[in-house]
């Protein structure tokens, strides 16, 4: 059984915050810091350039990968780290097209994150006229998926309101209609159990800064499924993408399996902190951890609906429908979240009107949700989100 008072105690968390926004960045691991510092002073500093062999810096993207891998359903060896989510999205994208020649299309929805979507709208206009972005409602998804689609491109979670999608469902008839799948991961490595292998996904990808709490711009993954890693050109083929990058030679050849989807030089410092982040998951069991993500929304639920009747819940009802987050709408949300967060709750806005709050167990406590609840109640029947500073836009939301 997972002790969470244990992972708790595992991360350095400000002092009289409660923080619900490990959806969008989560906190400092304690372990990071040193870690860091230990690449950057004893690693960099005395090693310089050697760190790349004596400090098997070459050797983090695939070793920290198959961590990662571990908490996605991946076996050893078909994922790696590197560059950001965007590249991993159009590098995944671009080889499931040329895997699929004679079709044009790629389905997503309208939830889906606008980064996504822009790099596949960018992906086909660089093709040429005849390939084109198609988005549907979410819940039209399925019934969108016909034999004109080349690739079904879906973020599980729906980074607005929550709302997850049944991929295992959704991968069977894209494959049935002859479609590849890419499954953008970002809202869901870490906060829900996944099984790229079990639900027989083509591709996967997703960010490291959220649940996996890497730190502010943290290293992406992306996983190929093992029966197309030899089939899978690369679009964008750097040099450490190569079968042999220091042969230098002038004409690319992929290298095996995964290897082939690392682009350039590898973020040593940003993957150092990832590597010792994800020590907090040892013995951390993803049923149960999902378990207590969705005790801990259903009692916030339950105690802002009787307590701030202004507010509309925006996440799905039925808590197997969501994922680890819970939305409310209001046409005030981000002076409400910027009042929240004056007074120590710290959740965020997404455009229009979305107050978003994630719900992560591996620091997150039952009383931190009572807490929270209670405050976002007072400012509610105080109107105390009402001045001007709260209404103050700032560059991030």
């Amino acid at each position: 059984m997972t002790d969470f008072a244990a992972t708790r105690a595992r991360f350095d968390l400000p002092e009289g915050m409660i923080y619900l926004d490990g959806n969008s960045l989560g906190p400092l691991p304690k372990g990071v810091a040193a870690r860091v510092t230990q690449a950057i002073t004893e690693e960099w500093g005395r090693m310089v350039i050697t760190g790349w062999n004596r400090a098997g810096w070459m050797d983090l993207p695939a070793r920290v990968g198959d961590r990662v891998g571990r908490l996605i359903g991946a076996p050893p060896g078909t994922v790696t780290m590197g560059d950001t989510l965007s590249i991993k999205v159009y590098q995944a994208l671009a080889s499931a097209l040329e895997l699929t020649p004679e079709r044009r299309v790629i389905l997503s929805d309208t939830g889906n994150f606008p980064s996504d979507l822009y790099m596949a709208d960018g992906l086909c206009r660089t093709l040429g006229p005849d390939y084109r972005l198609k988005t549907v409602a979410p819940e039209d998804v399925e019934a969108a998926i016909d034999d004109t689609i080349a690739v079904l491109l879906l973020t599980e979670v729906d980074y607005r309101t929550g709302r997850k999608h049944d991929m295992a469902r959704l991968i069977a008839k894209a494959h049935q209609k002859g479609a590849l799948v890419v499954w953008d991961l970002a809202h869901s490595a870490g906060a829900i159990p996944v099984d790229v292998t079990g639900a027989n996904t083509d591709f996967a990808v997703g960010c490291s800064y959220k649940y996996l709490n890497s730190g502010p711009g943290g290293p992406a993954f992306i996983y190929i499924a093992p029966r197309l890693a030899e089939e899978a050109r690369p679009a964008l083929s750097g040099w450490l993408g190569h079968e042999a990058p220091f042969a230098f030679d002038l004409d690319y050849r992929p290298g095996r399996g995964i290897e082939r989807m690392r682009v350039g030089t590898p973020p040593i410092l940003q993957l150092a902190a990832l590597d010792a982040a994800l020590d907090v998951w040892e013995g951390v069991d993803m049923q149960a951890l999902r378990a207590r993500s969705i005790a801990l929304q259903e009692s916030f639920i339950a105690k802002v609906e009787a307590s701030c009747p202004g507010l509309t819940l925006a996440s799905p009802r039925d808590a197997s429908q969501r994922g680890s987050q819970v939305s409310f709408r209001h046409p005030q949300g981000y002076a409400i979240i910027q009042a929240l967060i004056a007074q120590g709750v710290v959740g965020d806005f997404r455009a229009p009107d979305i107050l978003r709050f994630g719900f992560t167990p591996l620091y997150l406590t039952p009383e931190d949700v009572e807490q929270a609840a209670q405050t976002l109640a007072r400012i509610m029947a105080t109107d105390a989100w009402n001045r001007p500073e709260f209404h103050a836009r700032a560059k991030v939301t």
